[in-house]
């Protein structure tokens, strides 16, 4: 797996907090404080039940540090790497009460994201011998997008862009209300920044060829084609705008779409239909 920078803790401090907010309630693990001595030591791990590709281990970590700064944690399988049954991806040492009573957050984001990277990876081994990269979209779990997208990467994937404001990307809604793919482009490059990538989504050959024509856009979304139109699509554009197919891209189908000759894949279902890889912590 590609490897990628971790992102500052500074980022991923509020959505940690805010899960462990939701999980300790008013009153605190009343189970640990009730059950275990102030005192109690605790060696744990935590481990994968199964295979898949690891993410999540920098949003556990700091899970633990924020309930107990005295748990020390160290990462076995970091993220962006391969993991099998059993292997060990985080050691834990300390206070039994903060390694209790983090458990249960710092195994749903890790779960979560780990699913989110092997199912990228799924993806991404399909494109194996062509030059498609496998995107994500904006299909993702509301205040989690951050690590979701970077859990993408992790898992060899490409991130499309964050929000409304990192790119125009003008979509079928937007040309219809716009008065069509002229008018719609033609509006964006009298307005946009220079410094803003414009994307179109079409649906047809016939859309394309106005695309082509009128010019002002950089990428080309190609929206629930097939491949007999998709390869067609390629062909009329000739290397002079970026084209992404989109649109019920399974993983089946993924290595078809990805020998037409497409730059991008991008599936939201990397983001919203991935199952989370079955993690555990055992003392």
């Amino acid at each position: 797996m590609t490897t990628h920078a971790p992102l500052p803790d500074l980022v991923l401090e509020p959505l940690v907090r805010a899960a462990l907010a939701e999980d300790l309630g008013a009153s605190g693990d009343i189970t640990t404080r009730c059950a275990v001595p102030p005192g109690a030591k605790a060696n744990a791990s935590l481990r994968a039940r199964e295979a898949g590709v690891v993410s999540g281990m920098q949003v556990a970590e700091l899970a633990f540090r924020l309930v107990d700064p005295a748990v020390e944690v160290d990462v076995k399988i970091p993220d962006g790497t391969r993991c099998g049954p059993s292997d060990v991806l985080m050691e834990l040492q300390g206070p039994a009460h903060g390694v209790l009573s983090a458990e249960r957050v710092a195994l749903n984001f890790a779960g979560r994201l780990s699913g989110i990277a092997t199912l990228t990876a799924q993806y991404v081994e399909r494109t194996h011998g062509t030059a498609a990269r496998i995107t994500c979209t904006r299909k993702t779990t509301p205040g989690l997008r951050v690590v979701e997208k970077q859990a993408v990467l992790h898992g060899g994937g490409y991130n499309h862009r964050f929000s409304l404001s990192d790119a125009i990307l003008i979509k079928d809604n937007h040309i219809a209300a716009a008065g069509g793919i002229v008018p719609v482009l033609r509006a964006v490059k009298a307005q946009a920044s220079h410094m803003v990538r414009v994307e179109i989504e079409v649906d047809t050959l016939e859309q394309l060829t106005e695309v082509l024509a009128e010019g002002g856009a950089d990428v080309v979304l190609l929206d629930n084609m097939d491949t007999a139109t998709l390869t067609e699509a390629v062909a009329m554009a000739g290397g002079r705008l970026v084209l992404e197919a989109s649109g019920t891209m399974t993983p089946e189908r993924v290595a078809e779409v990805a020998a037409v000759g497409v730059d991008y894949i991008s599936a939201g279902a990397l983001t919203h239909s991935a199952r989370t890889l079955d993690l555990g912590l055992d003392f």
